[in-house]
């Protein structure tokens, strides 16, 4: 779409994280730890399942996935609000404004596709345990993968076209510390009806369509472990599913609170809390939630550990 003559602001401005002088510090270190503890934690998963055969498994293989999106999700947001603490001016420029936009929407569309795929793994493993090898065959994960992917960045390109049809010729003040629809929508001196039904179906079709997936699995799942009748077999087959359902409530909690409400609700310093939540603290805890809640990767870490020492 040509938007020659049609967009005035060339730059955008950052109202950032706080206002508070004495913060800044803190907060600079706190989430440079964060950003540390992520890039560590996600390709520390992504080396550990690759070089590690037992762990070569459908269930692996898309935290292998979800880990790369976390990755590069935290690298498309951290280094540069970092960078805007330490700055007497958070400016970015129009065209890594839409940039910003198009990946965080992309990726984090692709992470909740990956999360309902998971799901349907785990619906797999416990509900058809002598059918599951030919369930989630090698082609079927990849479809998955791609599906994921192919649909985040689809809907992601409609969400940032949409933003580009915009004119933006008054206030440049991003109420935000990164550019997202909804307060970069806001700044708009054109009509964003459109754009904003765009965002709520988008949001409402790939998440709540994700979730639906997720919950179905789990239902089936929840009915297959009551029939269990050993205390030890309900055991292991809820720690399966314990890591995934923790990062499920966590991304989707946060992300319908700022996303499913009225297009003209102020965008303040709550949301900017949840923001921070799905934006840098969701990918350093994953890699620690299966980690920490799954006992297949918490022995192959010890074993490794005891290697090395």
């Amino acid at each position: 779409m040509d938007t020659t003559n049609r967009t005035h602001v060339e730059v955008f401005l950052f109202s950032g994280l706080t206002d508070d002088v004495t913060l800044v510090p803190i907060l600079f270190v706190f989430f440079l730890k964060v950003y540390l503890v992520t890039l560590v934690g996600n390709a520390g998963m992504v080396a550990l399942v690759l070089r590690t055969s037992r762990l070569h498994t459908p269930m692996y293989f898309f935290l292998t996935f979800l880990s790369m999106v976390d990755l590069l999700y935290s690298s498309t947001i951290t280094p540069k609000m970092l960078s805007d603490l330490i700055s007497t001016k958070k400016t970015i420029t129009f065209i890594g404004c839409t940039l910003q936009l198009f990946f965080l929407a992309a990726l984090a569309a692709t992470e909740a596709f990956l999360l309902s795929s998971m799901s349907y793994d785990r619906y797999a493993a416990i509900c058809h345990p002598l059918h599951y090898v030919s369930i989630m065959t090698k082609k079927k994960c990849w479809c998955l993968v791609l599906f994921s992917f192919i649909v985040g960045f689809l809907q992601s390109s409609a969400q940032t076209r949409c933003v580009l049809s915009l004119e933006f010729c008054g206030s440049n003040l991003i109420a935000h510390f990164f550019c997202e629809g909804p307060p970069l929508l806001r700044l708009s001196c054109s009509d964003t009806f459109t754009c904003n039904m765009v965002t709520i179906f988008i949001i409402s079709t790939c998440g709540v369509g994700s979730l639906l997936t997720i919950l179905v699995s789990y239902a089936f799942i929840v009915s297959s472990i009551l029939h269990i009748k050993s205390s030890e077999g309900r055991q292991k087959a809820f720690s399966t599913c314990s890591a995934h359902l923790t990062s499920v409530s966590i991304l989707y909690g946060s992300v319908f609170f700022v996303y499913l409400r009225s297009p003209t609700s102020d965008f303040g310093k709550r949301d900017k809390v949840v923001a921070v939540f799905y934006s840098m603290i969701i990918p350093m805890l994953n890699p620690l939630i299966y980690s920490v809640r799954n006992q297949e990767v918490k022995r192959v870490l010890l074993t490794t550990v005891a290697r090395r020492t």
